[in-house]
């Protein structure tokens, strides 16, 4: 559980969240501010080697008072302790689960899936505002873009949107729906404007990166009416985009891409080639759309069911 705190308080914390034979501590910042106002959950490092999302996540954490706040700002930088500091990678290295595929949860399965349970129990529930902070890892490229999901119901979609368009970054990708097992989609689901926000890529942890996300993250805070908007705080001008496809390697072997994130994609045009280490044979890979590539596989070695690349398309004005 949360530990409680009362208006005009802030504290920093671990709590434990046992995995089923195996407990970890969860750090957690709770500013309360000394006006009422929205509750606001901000989390960062879901999978290992993402870094310009935890180091934003920590620097606001330390940034924000509860004199400034209206409302509740719950920020956990790093919500998957074994994936950050074990596995340096997408998976969790206790069961080989990506978090971010089977939320909401369920509090008796693997251990991340009881990790994912316990987000959606203890932090979401009340919230105003969900935003999950990621990066590209290691082993991406990635261009940064915020990203969220349409649920049918018109003024959250409308809501939502708003909000995506304050943090400022250039792209915003709209996904179709607000299936799967993302935690801003499973937010989503449950009726809370919910904003996945990539930054940074190739696990670098860029300093300058992370000061522009924690300016985007003000700017947001600003929005949502959680602090005070300030002078010159105004989003930019954003591009809107469709999410189109994620490509997966059909084979395990070594990938050579034709593209870099943010090149332009063609349907039925290469993304690259894989190559079989054993024979040399080489499989050509193809985009199914015509986009934008926001994020590829970097890496040379790829296992089948690697991600490779992932594409969007423009969204008609």
């Amino acid at each position: 559980m949360i530990p409680p705190t009362g208006p005009g308080t802030k504290s920093s914390h671990h709590v434990p969240v046992d995995l089923g034979g195996r407990t970890v501590d969860l750090p957690l910042t709770q500013v309360r501010g000394v006006r009422p106002g929205p509750r606001v959950v901000i989390t960062a490092g879901m999978h290992g080697g993402e870094f310009c999302g935890i180091e934003a996540a920590t620097r606001l954490a330390a940034r924000l008072t509860p004199e400034e706040v209206h409302g509740d700002v719950v920020i956990c930088p790093v919500a998957n302790p074994p994936a950050v500091y074990d596995g340096r990678l997408g998976v969790s290295p206790l069961d080989g689960v990506n978090i971010n595929r089977v939320f909401p949860g369920d509090p008796q399965g693997s251990p991340t899936e009881r990790l994912a349970a316990w987000h959606t129990a203890h932090l979401c529930p009340g919230a105003d505002l969900y935003v999950d902070l990621h990066s590209g890892g290691i082993d991406e490229t990635l261009r940064d873009f915020v990203g969220y999901r349409l649920t049918g119901d018109r003024a959250l979609d409308a809501r939502t949107r708003e909000l995506a368009h304050a943090v400022g970054i250039e792209d915003v990708i709209i996904g179709r729906t607000a299936e799967g097992g993302n935690s801003h989609a499973a937010a989503a689901r449950r009726g809370i404007p919910a904003l996945l926000v990539e930054a940074g890529d190739r696990g670098n942890r860029d300093p300058d990166t992370a000061a522009r996300l924690v300016g985007g993250l003000l700017r947001l805070l600003g929005e949502a009416g959680v602090t005070a908007r300030t002078a010159g705080s105004e989003p930019r001008r954003v591009r809107e985009w469709l999410w189109a496809c994620s490509v997966t390697a059909e084979t395990t072997g070594l990938w050579y891409p034709a593209l870099a994130a943010g090149d332009e994609a063609t349907a039925g045009a290469p993304l690259g080639h894989l190559v079989s280490p054993a024979d040399g044979s080489r499989t050509t890979v193809v985009s199914p759309a015509t986009g934008r590539l926001f994020y590829g596989m970097h890496a040379l070695t790829v296992r089948r069911g690697a991600e490779l690349a992932a594409v969007a398309e423009p969204k008609a004005a």
